[in-house]
């Protein structure tokens, strides 16, 4: 419980403070050990798979320069021992166990949870003032980091620079976090942090669709369920009298046009259920070498092996009048709504044995064999 060592409910925090205003939880996490240090993190951003960035320079010197990786043992062999910052995204995905911290944020729907990004950086590391357009907690995991925040600032960004750092700020408030210490931030507010000495932030990150990433999608949705054959049609057309003119009937028709085909109710449901499922999706599930058919999965649920979801994919499921349609990466199940939830949560996914019934062993196996699930062995992570 994050609230634990404040005055606050969950339920005060989502009312009072979520996408509204800043929140500084000291020792969120009493004792915070982390999981990782610096130089797994810095072997991550080596990887291929992983997305990392590697930021030098300072604010307001406006020396601020941006590497993409993956980056090379040499890379880091020659390193400045101040005003740098490696960050690495999906940390959680790479490390499976880091889920168990992830779960401590369940109070938030599943769909808008993104990812655990972590920075590594060197005394007077930054990435620049900026602002974000979700929300983030910034968990203090090693050393310490001052932030400055401010709610009115000007939103003219340094010229020339890949990185969106706002040219001019000036903090409203600053306070300096300790391991186990973490700031909420909504949507919209400055932000600057900086390294005090070399330390380490986790960042959970909240995932919020931009109305051009929704519409676009849901533009290319429709296109794809209505097909070619479906045409503006004009039936009633009178003679045009005006060269080149988009008179105000053919415009009244093209606005019915548009409003016959908004789909709404379970229509519109599927699509949303494919679209939170797939969008920001970082990597896609591989399918195993072996697949299993249900006498194989009964027998393999017998022995004690466990159901575990894959951390790069996401399920998600929607009630619906004949059950519930379950959602993974984009693709669409049906089933019930209480076996969707079990689907859906780890602690109730590794708990499904082999009493289940036929329908719901074929669609384990259906999900196995896409790579949404995996079977662990007894004890294993």
């Amino acid at each position: 419980m994050i609230f634990k060592n404040t005055n606050l409910t969950t339920q005060q925090f989502l009312r009072d403070y979520w996408q509204k205003k800043p929140l500084l939880i000291r020792q969120a996490f009493p004792n915070f050990t982390p999981q990782l240090d610096a130089d797994d993190i810095a072997g991550l951003a080596c990887d291929e798979l992983a997305e990392s960035r590697l930021v030098t320079g300072s604010f307001p010197e406006h020396d601020l320069q941006l590497r993409y990786g993956p980056f090379s043992e040499d890379d880091f062999g020659d390193f400045p021992e101040t005003n740098w910052t490696l960050l690495v995204q999906d940390v959680e995905k790479h490390y499976p166990p880091l889920q168990e911290l992830m779960q401590q944020f369940s109070f938030l729907p599943r769909w808008r949870i993104d990812d655990l990004m972590v920075s590594v950086a060197g005394p007077g590391g930054s990435v620049g003032p900026h602002t974000d357009q979700y929300d983030v907690f910034l968990l203090q995991a090693q050393g310490s980091r001052r932030w400055q925040i401010a709610e009115a600032f000007d939103d003219i960004l340094l010229p020339n620079c890949e990185l969106n750092v706002l040219q001019n700020f000036q903090a409203e408030q600053e306070w300096v976090l300790e391991p186990g210490d973490m700031l909420y931030l909504p949507p919209g507010i400055a932000h600057h942090g900086v390294a005090i000495d070399q330390c380490m932030t986790w960042s959970i990150g909240m995932r919020a669709p931009s109305a051009a990433d929704f519409f676009q999608t849901f533009g290319e949705w429709l296109a794809d369920q209505r097909g070619e054959g479906d045409r503006y049609r004009d039936p009633g057309l009178e003679i045009a009298t005006r060269s080149g003119e988009i008179d105000p009937l053919a415009i009244g028709q093209f606005q019915d046009f548009f409003r016959a085909r908004d789909t709404g109710g379970d229509d519109f449901s599927a699509f949303l259920g494919a679209f939170l499922s797939r969008y920001r999706l970082a990597q896609e599930p591989a399918s195993p070498t072996e697949l299993i058919d249900p006498p194989g999965l009964k027998k393999s649920l017998a022995r004690g092996e466990t159901l575990k979801l894959n951390p790069w994919t996401r399920l998600l499921w929607i009630e619906s009048k004949n059950g519930a349609q379950l959602f993974a990466a984009g693709a669409a199940f049906s089933c019930d709504a209480g076996f969707a939830q079990s689907i859906c949560d780890p602690d109730q996914l590794c708990q499904l044995d082999h009493s289940l019934s036929e329908p719901d062993l074929i669609l384990l196996c259906e999900l196995l064999n896409l790579g949404h699930l995996f079977l662990a062995n007894p004890g294993s992570e």
